[in-house]
């Protein structure tokens, strides 16, 4: 599926953020943008609205949309919180997920293969976004999903900078073979373990996402 233009430029917006080019609480100028893009201000007003969507900007009224990166504490607090829901739908989905949900989630893991293959981090976050929107919906509790979904969107930019780690894409992969055996399974205390160690960023990998956050 081609990636609409605003999706582009959101993403591009996000890597820019990473490199410095734009500090916290800076307002982001739709002209400025539609001027560097070479498109019309609608695409970056769709762009900013996925970054406002995710939490990665504030849009403020008769003021604009500035971005806001959360403090250390925040960001680890978030990746706990997530840890621990996507841990709760990995146990609960062992037991009620779908025979048709299990093979969605297993075709998703090969094109998340595919992705490794190719090279290509974005086609693989977006992969492994649907691997875990799957378990989600596997978990047959609609208010857990709805939770583990506006997280998730929450996280989405520092999740996908961490898969830019070296070696991070072929571990997730393992991760993720694991994750798929232990709900075929229907074994819900390793599936919920392995969920949580793989969502969660601790020790090392903590540093290194704060890293990349400070360049």
């Amino acid at each position: 599926m081609e990636m609409r233009r605003a999706d582009e430029i959101a993403n591009t917006l996000e890597q820019l953020v990473f490199a410095g080019e734009f500090r916290d609480g800076e307002r982001l100028d739709e002209l400025k943008l539609a001027e560097q893009f070479h498109v019309s201000r609608t695409p970056i007003r769709e762009a900013l609205q996925v970054l406002v969507t995710s939490g990665m900007a504030e849009q403020i009224p008769r003021r604009g949309v500035f971005i806001r990166q959360p403090g250390p504490v925040e960001l680890m607090e978030m990746f706990e919180t997530m840890a621990e829901l996507e841990a709760v739908c990995g146990r609960l989905a062992a037991s009620r997920m779908s025979d048709a949900d299990l093979e969605a989630l297993s075709a998703a893991n090969a094109r998340c293969q595919e992705a490794i293959e190719a090279a290509d981090h974005d086609r693989y976050y977006a992969e492994n976004e649907t691997f875990h929107q799957i378990i989600y919906r596997g978990a047959a509790n609609s208010f857990l999903e709805k939770q583990a979904l506006q997280l998730q969107a929450r996280l989405k930019a520092y999740r996908r900078i961490q898969l830019r780690f070296r070696g991070r894409l072929r571990q997730s992969m393992g991760e993720h073979s694991q994750i798929l055996q232990y709900l075929k399974d229907g074994d819900a205390q390793n599936t919920a373990r392995v969920l949580r160690d793989h969502v969660a960023v601790q020790g090392e990998k903590f540093h290194q996402l704060l890293a990349s956050l400070d360049r």
